[in-house]
């Protein structure tokens, strides 16, 4: 059940990321105006990011990845290595760049000090995830 619930939601979390990084660079770019959109969209992207990464943690803990297996043997699988550790903690820290994002960005007053830091950490999330989605599962 949870790889079902992951792999469907992951789903909804790319394309948030997607959206919310391009806003992002888009608004902070072209020089425009923070609007309460904008704080839905980071928002969004936040809670299902979140959400996600909490079904991943329990689908992690759920899968039988090592088996009989030792570390030795699945550090020297490929395969195994990305979905058991490789994936895992790109995702984690995708998660965190966008925590740390959302989080600097509230602080700021203006338009380009609450953009540049959802610019930034959003678009160094959607690089991690773009770099460990497991392109062959997807399609």
């Amino acid at each position: 059940m949870f790889k079902i619930l992951h792999s469907y939601w992951a789903y909804l979390v790319f394309f948030m990321m997607v959206i919310a990084t391009a806003n992002a660079l888009i608004k902070y770019f072209g020089k425009k105006e923070y609007e309460a959109r904008d704080f839905r969209l980071a928002l969004f992207t936040l809670i299902v990011s979140h959400i996600q990464l909490l079904i991943g943690i329990a689908l992690w803990f759920t899968q039988d990845y090592f088996g009989e297996s030792s570390m030795k043997e699945v550090m020297g699988n490929s395969a195994l290595r990305s979905n058991a550790v490789e994936h895992p903690i790109a995702m984690i820290l995708a998660v965190v760049f966008i925590t740390i994002g959302y989080s600097k960005h509230k602080k700021k007053l203006t338009s380009a000090g609450k953009l540049k830091p959802l610019a930034i950490f959003y678009t160094l999330a959607l690089v991690l995830v773009l770099a460990k989605i497991p392109w062959n599962t997807w399609f």
